[in-house]
């Protein structure tokens, strides 16, 4: 499973970005896709995820304020930000999990960067 993340550059405190995940391959072997985080001095964190059931879940810190969403066809997963916050400020990756809580393939970081 290949994926490839888009979607980051700069946006001003309160502004919105969309991000993009789209996954290739082995598509069929996945149960969802997630978005972590990994902010300058911190460790990667969880973000959000979606199954291909469509079930999501949020970080607290994001509730409210992102949203994960799916195009089955496309394989895409697509997280929109909204609101967003100076600490939001980090690297994002997409990754596919074949089980529950297990993440096992990882795309390439796109940079998100909300300047106050």
């Amino acid at each position: 499973v290949q994926l490839q993340a888009s979607g980051g550059g700069v946006v001003q405190a309160g502004g919105s970005l969309r991000l993009s995940c789209a996954a290739s391959g082995r598509t069929a072997s996945i149960y969802g896709l997630g978005w972590f985080r990994q902010a300058p001095g911190k460790e990667r964190e969880f973000v959000a995820s979606i199954s291909w059931s469509i079930s999501t879940n949020y970080a607290d810190s994001v509730k409210g304020r992102f949203t994960i969403s799916r195009d089955g066809a496309k394989n895409t997963a697509y997280l929109q930000m909204n609101d967003l916050k100076s600490e939001d400020t980090a690297v994002y990756y997409c990754a596919a999990g074949v089980r529950v809580g297990i993440w096992t393939y990882w795309g390439q970081g796109t940079l998100v960067t909300v300047s106050s």
